[in-house]
């Protein structure tokens, strides 16, 4: 169970890093601009797809309060609750920085968010409460949220010692990643 949960750990952080950059340059909806230097669009936010139904890049307050309906459009199998490859873009997005160390980027605010108990699986409950969940996201209090409070700010320190996010060592010298099985 704990190497199930690291992995999906691993490729929440992975696909992350896509959005991330997006949020970081300040432009349009997650899937639009594209990512400096790899020529291509990163993948869509599954969950960000289905809750912005009208693809503006912001969840508005119409669509915070459809999140549950939304979210259900996401269940492939149908057995009531998301696992990361119904809420995770596939394939995964690969980024390495310079020294060659795969770059980990924070999980995004909308998953935490959603996901109230972080053991990857949005089940039924965390469904039903999820325009409640959403509505903890509005720091601006305007009703909507905007890639900066779903997605969150862009890591700061990119690459540098104490980064986790972004693929160097910790403070400790330790790799990126989840931590290793205890």
């Amino acid at each position: 169970m704990k190497t199930n949960v690291k992995t999906m750990l691993t490729l929440l952080a992975l696909g992350a890093s896509a959005l991330i950059v997006n949020a970081q340059n300040g432009g349009g909806p997650p899937d639009g601009p594209r990512v400096p230097g790899d020529g291509h669009h990163p993948p869509p936010l599954p969950l960000v797809t289905a809750l912005d139904t009208n693809h503006d890049g912001v969840i508005d307050s119409n669509e915070i309060a459809n999140a549950s309906a939304a979210l259900k459009t996401l269940d492939k199998n149908g057995d009531g609750m998301l696992t990361t490859n119904e809420y995770w873009p596939q394939p995964l997005p690969q980024r390495a920085n310079p020294n060659g160390r795969v770059f980990h980027p924070p999980t995004p605010l909308i998953v935490t968010a959603l996901d109230t108990n972080h053991d990857g699986v949005i089940d039924s409950n965390e469904i039903a409460n999820a325009s409640a969940a959403l509505k903890t996201l509005d720091k601006k209090g305007d009703r909507r949220l905007t890639p900066d409070e779903y997605i969150g700010p862009p890591p700061s320190n990119a690459g540098g010692p104490g980064d986790n996010n972004a693929g160097g060592p910790d403070d400790n010298g330790n790799p990126p990643g989840p931590p290793p099985d205890e």
